[in-house]
């Protein structure tokens, strides 16, 4: 096939749940491709001599060869080149921002529509995942110990890969489940949960990783006393810590975090209503503060949870206080939220939550904005309009604003380098931080950002602690 032809196949589109189906349900939106779709698919990649979509990928995925394996009919042989890089891609596949990434450096791209290298990952993942078809093999035992703290990306990804060098891992979770904001942020419709404990026990099982749960560090255990027992330590437990607007009427009941409602949904399996009759309070009037990919995820659970509790006329509002060409959520989860009926209130900005005598939360009050000269981030500066204030009658307002690292963390830890917004000091391509022997990567470095971004820095931090751990640097 020439490059010309191989231009004019069209992007193979995804199936997806109805939308009128899907908003009453917590089933997996998008389908994913069939064998037939993801070969056409592969055939539009052009196998560039200088390939720019592998510089866009945080990891380095060998995304030509992958997909020249793929369209070749070795789906084994396409998976074999993917796991060089990247251990989890039927997760990656799934929820990445690809077209921030790998695909917005597409030649493709140029001129048309990229080639769909995110569906065509999740695709030979999920056909791995349901064959097992390269098997991660233990190599010879080196007898040194790392310690793992966080069992989310950036953690999962480092003790998978030092785990493959022969050091004897073990990961230390917070929480009852391992899997971190993969498993407690993500709701089942984007990403099931089976898919995540898949991936994780299959590289734990291969390779011999050992999981403690319910282990919070800096109470039940420190970073100094793990310094004492391990010859290294990585830290990569995100940042769970949430951020809430500093306006009146914070403390009603009714407003809570998006980190608290995903969570709840998530791991007390709310998604499963009414079978499990999980704590959540939902309300038939929703206000979601943000336009996130955690807020778009929070307004669509609370459409569900609406819906399976037999709502008929119940509303979700997004709150934003810049304009729809600004909102920050991949362009999928933003269509996706409209389809399914949420309702988008762009440069508006809370200014107060209004209770009852009882202390319930009854509306919300906003500001129009309008939006002036470009600030730090080169996105124009949402400013408030004179004499616009307006009220939304709102039962239920959730905040999905962003996180910090959650301080717990690093308890008696006083010479751990740490930013004043709570973040560790670590060298980018290292992961190093100012103590010795102690690493740290993902968001409890960086602040909130991409899962394949934190397996990224997860996967530098292990390369170095491999090199440390074998004499080559000190």
């Amino acid at each position: 096939m020439t490059k010309q032809e191989r231009i004019k196949i069209p992007r193979q589109e995804m199936p997806l749940q109805d939308k009128l189906i899907r908003r009453c349900n917590f089933e997996e939106v998008s389908l994913g491709l069939s064998e037939a779709l993801a070969i056409k698919e592969a055939e539009r990649c052009l196998q560039c001599k200088k390939p720019k979509c592998v510089e866009g990928c945080p990891v380095g995925v060998l995304i030509p060869q992958f997909i020249k394996a793929l369209r070749k009919g070795d789906i084994n042989e396409s998976i074999r080149v993917m796991k060089i890089k990247n251990n989890l891609p039927a997760v990656c596949g799934r929820i990445c921002p690809q077209e921030t990434q790998c695909e917005r450096n597409c030649f493709l791209g140029k001129t048309g529509e990229p080639v769909a290298i995110g569906r065509l990952e999740r695709y030979i993942g999920d056909y791995e995942l349901s064959r097992r078809t390269c098997p991660m093999v233990k190599p010879r035992d080196t007898g040194k110990k790392v310690a793992v703290v966080g069992s989310g990306p950036a953690g999962i990804a480092c003790a998978v890969d030092l785990g493959r060098e022969g050091h004897r891992v073990t990961i230390f979770e917070s929480l009852h489940l391992p899997g971190g904001v993969l498993i407690y942020g993500i709701p089942e419709f984007r990403l099931p949960k089976s898919v995540v404990h898949s991936e994780i026990d299959y590289a734990v099982q291969c390779l011999g990783i050992e999981i403690k749960t319910d282990h919070i560090i800096g109470r039940t255990v420190t970073l100094d006393e793990l310094l004492e027992e391990y010859d290294a330590v990585f830290i990569g437990t995100g940042a769970g810590l949430p951020n809430f607007m500093k306006i009146p009427g914070i403390n009603y009941s009714g407003v809570m975090s998006a980190n608290e409602f995903l969570t709840r949904i998530n791991l007390m399996k709310a998604y499963r209503f009414p079978e499990y009759d999980t704590p959540v309070r939902i309300g038939g009037r929703v206000a979601v503060i943000g336009a996130g990919n955690v807020a778009m995820d929070s307004a669509r659970c609370a459409v569900r949870l609406q819906k399976s509790m037999g709502m008929k006329s119940g509303e979700v509002h997004v709150i934003y206080r810049r304009s729809r060409d600004e909102v920050p959520a991949r362009l999928e989860e933003f269509h996706h939220a409209e389809e399914e009926g949420i309702i988008f209130d762009f440069l508006t900005s809370p200014v107060e939550i209004i209770g009852d005598i009882n202390g319930n939360v009854t509306g919300i009050k906003c500001i129009r904005m309008k939006l002036g000269d470009a600030d730090i981030s080169g996105r124009k500066k949402p400013v408030p309009v004179a004499n616009s204030e307006f009220t939304i009658d709102v039962d239920t307002v959730i905040m999905a604003l962003g996180t910090s690292p959650n301080p717990v963390v690093f308890t008696n830890n006083g010479n751990l380098r740490r930013t004043n917004d709570g973040t560790v000091v670590a060298g980018n391509e290292t992961g190093r931080t100012s103590r010795e022997r102690l690493w740290a990567g993902g968001d409890v470095v960086t602040g909130s950002a991409t899962v394949i971004s934190a397996m990224g820095a997860g996967k530098r931090a292990a390369a170095d602690i491999h090199r440390f751990l074998s004499g080559e640097v000190s």
